[in-house]
């Protein structure tokens, strides 16, 4: 049975389309529908529930030891208020999961963890979790709502201190209060544009929203949240990243740090060599939408697979992702896309298709 997140009840009286998402309730779009609310965060500002995402502790004298083992990125001197992008590696160079580590202090590390993969993830952490160090799932304590968009902060400034709030990409501040809550604030969003990830206790969490919403924010549901970040062209596990895809393939290499100690994983990458596949960007140049799993052609022959693709609403364009043969996929590469049956002209395109601008 699917569980409901604490907003539940809110997605119901907006009259969410609700759906089974990674063993929650969730709605994959409001009446406004998805194009609009892509467009209202791209432009202005929307809401999403995330309170189905995994969240765990790992503390301990070690526990910067230990992270260090388990996952691919260096945490040795990261500073406390950081976060980190990562990656979960098996013995083989594969991807049990990509993740943020936030550094709360030089002894307490909190994660966050793909919905989907919880249970692996925990699974995992214990039975190879060393030295002094604890895990701690935090799940079901933890509610989580994204503001996503150009005027992030234009919503929140009359419900938090804007001087309170983190600064920089990747960051986050422990305690701010927003809309008389208190919540931890980060700033590693999902869509490609600025804004926030708020962190509050699950009672707290319809209070939260219904402020935001009162504010102006749109709310958004699954399908803007993964149009947008395809756009912004972010992996999503089960899609770019599995345990069999090493993230070298994948153009992840800078959460991979091969000059750190021993971590799971890198004797198995370190004998790679140059990957046989790698991850590129698809533009549809005939008419067609672009989808997952469509082998891609060039003169005759299949070089590669798409692993994510749809229409962009803020491009206007159909783009995927896909795997392709190391030796064609320079960028300007004309391929064939095949779509039920029929060839779809596209082109191969430098990554990210979509980067905010400065000045928003």
């Amino acid at each position: 049975m699917e569980k409901k997140t604490p907003l539940y009840e809110q997605h119901i009286a907006l009259k969410g389309r609700i759906v089974p998402f990674a063993g929650y309730l969730l709605p994959v779009q409001y009446p406004t529908g998805v194009i609009a609310e892509h467009m209202a965060v791209r432009q202005h500002v929307g809401l999403f529930d995330v309170s189905h995402m995994g969240e765990a502790l790992i503390e301990g004298p070690q526990a910067e030891q230990a992270l260090n083992y388990i996952l691919s990125n260096q945490f040795t001197g990261m500073p406390v208020g950081k976060a980190r992008y990562t990656l979960m590696l098996n013995e083989t160079g594969g991807v049990v999961d990509d993740l943020i580590v936030y550094r709360r202090s030089e002894t307490s590390f909190f994660l966050v963890l793909n919905a989907a993969n919880t249970e692996k993830d925990l699974a995992w952490l214990r039975a190879h979790l060393q030295g002094e160090a604890s895990l701690t799932d935090l799940s079901d304590r933890v509610a989580q709502i994204a503001v996503q968009g150009p005027e992030a902060d234009k919503v929140l400034s009359g419900l938090a201190d804007l001087e309170a709030l983190p600064k920089k990409y990747y960051s986050f501040v422990e305690h701010v209060t927003v809309a008389s809550v208190p919540c931890m604030v980060s700033r590693t969003g999902y869509t490609g544009e600025d804004g926030y990830e708020l962190y509050m206790e699950p009672k707290d969490a319809p209070a939260v929203w219904e402020a935001l919403v009162q504010a102006g924010a749109t709310p958004c549901g699954l399908g803007a949240r993964d149009t947008l970040r395809l756009e912004a062209s972010m992996p999503l596990y089960g899609h770019e990243l599995n345990d069999h895809m090493d993230p070298l393939c994948a153009g992840l290499g800078f959460a991979v740090k091969l000059d750190k100690e021993d971590f799971i994983g890198k004797s198995a990458l370190m004998q790679l060599g140059e990957p046989a596949r790698v991850r590129v960007g698809l533009k549809a140049t005939g008419r067609g939408i672009l989808r997952e799993d469509q082998p891609i052609w060039i003169d005759g022959k299949e070089v590669g697979v798409t692993t994510s693709g749809t229409h962009c609403p803020y491009l206007g364009v159909s783009c995927a992702m896909a795997y392709i043969d190391t030796a064609c996929s320079a960028p300007g590469t004309a391929v064939e896309v095949e779509v039920r049956g029929r060839r779809v002209a596209a082109e191969i395109v430098p990554l990210p298709f979509y980067k905010r601008t400065k000045s928003k």
